[in-house]
């Protein structure tokens, strides 16, 4: 079969790629600040009928490179023209999955899902991959799964994908030494607490806002951050602050984190494909303004 015909029956007939696949050859040949807003606005809570809209404040804080400061762009962001070429990771529903390829479909990010990878194949960020069209890979190989594979045969997957990024999007597992060591700064996750607080093996889903409620923290969100070789300690990249309200459940505050993690998440990644995401000289990563290349935030 050539590789035109099988690339065209991949997209068309989406199922989980086997190695012998892959491998066939068929299918690829602290500075100072500029300026300071706070903003304060009401975001409705999601099935909170008894109580108040909760009051959230926002603080946007843009910063222009002092003296003492030096910023580079990433190495790896170097043809502004083309769009990116994106993996998912998910484990789950995959709702930030879906959120950011409807941001690629519409136009907002300039690149695009080339394929996912998960650890359960009937998912629900799964079945959406299989629905529009997008391969999935199965990661990791385990006894019960023998389809899965390994962490050098994932790395040879994404480069043959052509892969510039990766994202975690709701993904459970330990990510391999060898994925982190071949994308290196390239290597995105979401948690939805604001970090270094409620992170770290075994904090994930309800786990983490009920954490969050019982330390009597007034502010919980998302967290950006770049993925190295342990759960939820790479260098912070972006976060957005949701308010605690008194008497929250879990389910409750993980509905108003959930909704910024889609904003958030978007803009990040609009960010990336845009070769916006820049290094501060003591490793701190930043986000170049759009409006202003000289602003960082």
């Amino acid at each position: 079969m050539g590789a035109q015909n099988l690339l065209s029956n991949v997209t068309t007939n989406t199922h989980v790629l086997s190695f012998k696949q892959l491998t066939s050859g068929s299918l690829f040949n602290s500075p100072t600040l500029s300026f300071l807003r706070i903003t304060k606005f009401k975001s409705r809570q999601v099935n909170l009928d008894s109580k108040e809209n909760a009051h959230r404040t926002q603080v946007i804080c843009a910063v222009s490179p002092q003296k003492g400061y030096n910023v580079s762009a990433d190495k790896h962001s170097n043809l502004e023209s083309r769009r990116k070429k994106v993996a998912v990771f998910v484990s789950g529903g995959g709702s930030n999955f879906k959120a950011i390829h409807a941001a690629m479909l519409d136009g907002s990010i300039l690149g695009d899902v080339v394929v996912l990878v998960t650890n359960k194949t009937g998912c629900g960020g799964a079945v959406y991959a299989k629905e529009n069209g997008i391969p999935i890979l199965q990661f990791p190989k385990t006894k019960d799964e023998s389809e899965g594979l390994s962490a050098d045969d994932l790395v040879f997957a994404l480069r043959k994908y052509g892969v510039d990024f990766i994202l975690l999007a709701g993904y459970l597992k330990l990510i391999p030494v060898e994925l982190v060591r071949q994308y290196p700064k390239r290597i995105l996750n979401i948690h939805p607490s604001l970090l270094p607080a409620f992170g770290g093996k075994g904090y994930y889903g309800l786990k983490v806002h009920k954490a969050v409620i019982a330390s009597g923290a007034r502010y919980s969100g998302p967290t950006i951050h770049f993925v190295d070789e342990e759960y939820d300690t790479g260098r912070i990249l972006a976060q957005r602050a949701v308010s605690v309200c008194a008497f929250d459940t879990p389910e409750e505050l993980a509905a108003r984190v959930l909704h910024e993690e889609h904003l958030l998440y978007v803009d990040v990644v609009k960010a990336l494909c845009e070769d916006r995401v820049t290094w501060r000289d003591d490793g701190v990563p930043l986000i170049q303004s759009e409006e202003d290349p000289n602003l960082y935030t």
